[in-house]
């Protein structure tokens, strides 16, 4: 499949401005050393703990966040080195439709301004009475909407403006971050059928930032799974979920409850012990280590393991991933007290 968007190497490091690590010239590594792949027409889902930088890649690739390496290519175009009006033209391209919907809507502007504003910023002519009924017909919100203001509306409805907003522009890359979390789970359904729906009739290319493992099975073609700044597996979403490589990938579908009190009885449950490390001072070697059940002190401590294939499209970032999964390597428990040393 053809890659719409393409990311190489991709750092994101934010100085530090005080502690002890200012004076040794540290920062905070909230992306570091990431590489993937979204192809057109398809939807990655991205998923991972608070904190491990899901937010700050999203935002990189619209460079909204500064990029300190690497390369983010949209289409052929090198997004990491524009600037000026042709980064403007870029992101008419590729929009983001951001995490709570209350704050990222003026509520000084109706929702006729918030609607046209992006149309307005990059120069474009519309018909205001044609343009504005149109993109709330495509969200589900009636014609009258337009000339409310966002505290009149539910959460739902504002994030349906929300996304209303990002395809104004008609782009073929939306960003959604956590676009549910915010939402009561009445509702969670409805926003998620409404993307679908959106992606099917518009083409749209999506990437879906969330931490709910069954919002990203239900949106996602492909996952890939972050853990303090880095990529650690992707795959295509059916074969990630059916047979997940990574021990922290599996630590993550362990946690997900399963309605057959029977099966989940009898599953594998791995709990991790410690806490997720500062990405201001992240551990040598592979950054899962310190809560690894499965570490071996012969690599992991000292070598960060590279995305590798271990199956069609399927690449883990595991020196012993296979062995693990062919049950050659046991699981052994990685106490509070080491996991605090280590950390």
């Amino acid at each position: 499949m053809t890659a719409l968007v393409s990311v190489e190497g991709l750092k994101v490091h934010f100085p530090l401005r005080s502690g002890s690590l200012l004076r040794r010239g540290g920062s905070v590594k909230a992306v570091d050393g990431v590489d993937l792949e979204i192809s057109q027409g398809r939807t990655l889902g991205l998923v991972g703990e608070s904190g491990c930088g899901k937010t700050t890649l999203g935002r990189a690739l619209l460079r909204l966040a500064p990029i300190t390496e690497g390369r983010v290519v949209f289409d052929g175009t090198d997004v990491s080195s524009l600037g000026g009006r042709d980064l403007r033209r870029l992101r008419q391209e590729m929009q983001m439709v951001f995490q709570d919907p209350l704050a990222s809507l003026n509520p000084r502007q109706s929702i006729e301004s918030i609607l046209t504003e992006p149309l307005r910023a990059h120069g474009i002519a519309y018909d205001r009475r044609r343009r504005v009924p149109e993109l709330l017909d495509q969200v589900g919100l009636p014609a009258s909407a337009a000339q409310k203001y966002p505290h009149e509306f539910s959460g739902g409805q504002r994030q349906r403006i929300g996304i209303a907003r990002a395809i104004a522009l008609e782009p073929r890359f939306v960003i959604a971050d956590e676009p549910v979390s915010a939402l009561d789970v009445s509702i969670q359904a409805q926003v998620l059928n409404l993307l679908e729906e959106l992606q099917d009739k518009l083409g749209l290319t999506y990437l879906v930032i969330a931490h709910d493992l069954a919002v990203v099975r239900h949106l996602s073609d492909d996952v890939a799974v972050m853990y303090l700044g880095g990529v650690v597996e992707q795959a295509d979403s059916d074969a990630l979920y059916a047979d997940p490589q990574h021990p922290y990938t599996r630590a993550l579908m362990s946690a997900v409850p399963v309605p057959d009190p029977i099966v989940e009885a009898r599953r594998e449950r791995i709990l991790l012990q410690g806490d997720l490390p500062s990405p201001a001072d992240p551990p040598v070697g592979c950054r899962f280590h310190t809560r690894c059940p499965f570490r071996q002190e012969t690599r992991c401590d000292t070598e960060r393991p590279q995305l590798r294939l271990v199956g069609p499209g399927h690449q883990v970032a595991c020196h012993f991933a296979q062995d693990i999964a062919a049950g050659r390597i046991r699981p052994h428990q990685v106490t509070p007290d080491e996991a605090a040393v280590e950390t």
